[in-house]
């Protein structure tokens, strides 16, 4: 396994869904950077959403640090931290020990390690390992905060279901940043909540797309040809279980566009370089222009239903039927919010301090 990201801030995830702990290791971080445990607790509050639309587990998500942090700033050494799994319940998932789940890792794993891998909920496959992640993320995030860079995900829409785009970045992400359902509009969260339960009060799921916003980049970062800013982002944000796919700015919807449809004019504006439009995403290049990076992601419906689904028997080599039973979402969108913010934090801060030097992301 690859479980290491990062170039200069390196992050290593460890742990099962049903193991004594899960944790990260990051390293590359600069000395005195303070650490915002509000923003920890928050961020990770978020990750586990709401009770009705989100699976029954609930965690403490108690973050433990053993190495890295002293009155509560950063030394510059390897940061250790571990959360406990204190709500397990690995007999739910013995049914299922040879009749791999449709959509899930279980085939695919059973096939790279041989049937050693921890299976119990997922094991090392599991969303549950994102909690160390969110965790690393709101670390970073607060020292970008300090440097004037902000970042917002909200839910762009749902089964169907549409939310406002982002019209003032940083008072957007200020009201995302205090919400538990990633929604801007209260009519789309209500709609969109209304469409979570029905999906669960049918034994289903749904899924939909992200839209985040990384607010107050500068000009100039990013390493072409193969550490752009796009590339670094996509392979930080598709490493996420049950993300599927990103678009930047506009996206796939510049393939229907003409050229001069699709460019984005250059000004000069106070003395400055600005861009009248952005439907590149912020980044030309691969670096970016100054402009907000925008993304999108799409996120799969949760791939454990209550519904009867085909499937196969390896022990006997015979078609069969499974139906899930167990802790389950009917949606994991509006929680992988929190990680998609976390993982932004961490690739947009590898790119910086590859451009401007460690220290920079020390206030």
């Amino acid at each position: 396994m690859k479980n290491i990201y990062g170039n200069n801030i390196t992050v290593t995830l460890f742990g099962e869904s049903h193991g004594a702990a899960i944790g990260a290791v990051i390293d590359g971080i600069a000395p005195g950077i303070e650490v915002d445990y509000d923003l920890i607790e928050k961020s990770l509050l978020q990750r586990q959403g709401e009770a009705d639309i989100s699976t029954p587990r609930r965690e403490g998500d108690k973050v433990e640090f053993l190495s890295g942090i002293k009155n509560g700033f950063t030394e510059g050494t390897p940061i250790a931290l571990i959360i406990k799994n204190e709500n397990k319940n690995s007999n739910a998932y013995s049914p299922y020990e040879n009749t791999p789940r449709p959509s899930h890792a279980d085939y695919a794993a059973e096939e790279k390690y041989h049937g050693f891998q921890d299976k119990s909920g997922g094991g090392h496959f599991s969303g549950r390992i994102t909690a160390p992640l969110v965790a690393t993320g709101a670390i970073i995030r607060s020292a970008l905060e300090k440097k004037g860079i902000l970042i917002g995900t909200h839910i762009k829409s749902l089964h169907g279901i549409a939310d406002r785009g982002f019209f003032d970045y940083s008072k957007d992400i200020a009201i995302l940043a205090e919400k538990s359902f990633p929604a801007l509009s209260r009519e789309a969260e209500t709609l969109m909540k209304n469409e979570i339960l029905s999906a669960k009060s049918n034994s289903d799921s749904v899924g939909g797309e992200l839209e985040t916003v990384i607010f107050g980049v500068p000009a100039g970062v990013g390493e072409p040809w193969f550490d752009t800013v796009e590339g670094v982002l996509a392979h930080a944000c598709l490493s996420i279980p049950g993300v599927k796919g990103i678009e930047f700015g506009e996206g796939f919807d510049l393939c229907g566009m003409l050229g001069s449809e699709a460019n984005d004019p250059l000004r000069i504006k106070d003395g400055k370089v600005t861009l009248e439009k952005n439907s590149n995403g912020g980044i030309n290049g691969g670096i970016t222009n100054g402009m907000p990076i925008l993304f999108t992601l799409a996120v799969k419906p949760t791939p454990s239903i209550a519904k009867a689904q085909r499937t196969v028997d390896l022990r006997t080599m015979e078609n069969c039927e499974i139906e899930i039973k167990g802790r389950h979402d009917p949606a994991i969108i509006h929680r992988a919010r929190a990680v998609v913010d976390a993982v932004s934090a961490i690739a947009i801060a590898d790119l910086l301090v590859t451009r401007f030097g460690t220290d920079w992301l020390r206030s």
